[in-house]
């Protein structure tokens, strides 16, 4: 009887080790999740924020003066480039820190 009592008590440390395990992974892999999830909004908005400000001063410079080539179209690529530069420089940064 002794022995089923003890088998018993081994059974649920056993299981109480398991759940607790699970959790612990869990919790990291949320953790890489939100991390993945914020880089993410980063990279979008270090890309976007540039590109929009170069496309509406490159409409502006297109109504105000008239050139052969478009600016609109030159700052909308001058945007997206540095805007690359910025993403790249964050995920650097972010994954240095980790």
């Amino acid at each position: 009887m002794n022995k089923k009592k003890l088998s018993n008590e081994e059974k649920l440390l056993e299981k109480i080790e398991k759940e607790s395990l699970k959790k612990i992974k869990s919790e990291e892999e949320g953790r890489e999740i939100m991390f993945g999830l914020g880089l993410f909004g980063i990279v979008g908005w270090s890309i976007a924020i540039p590109t929009v400000m170069g496309i509406a001063l490159g409409v502006f410079l297109d109504k105000k003066f008239t050139q052969s080539f478009s600016w609109t179209i030159t700052l909308l690529f001058g945007g997206v480039i540095l805007g690359s530069f910025n993403a790249w420089h964050w995920i650097k940064e972010k994954t240095e820190d980790n």
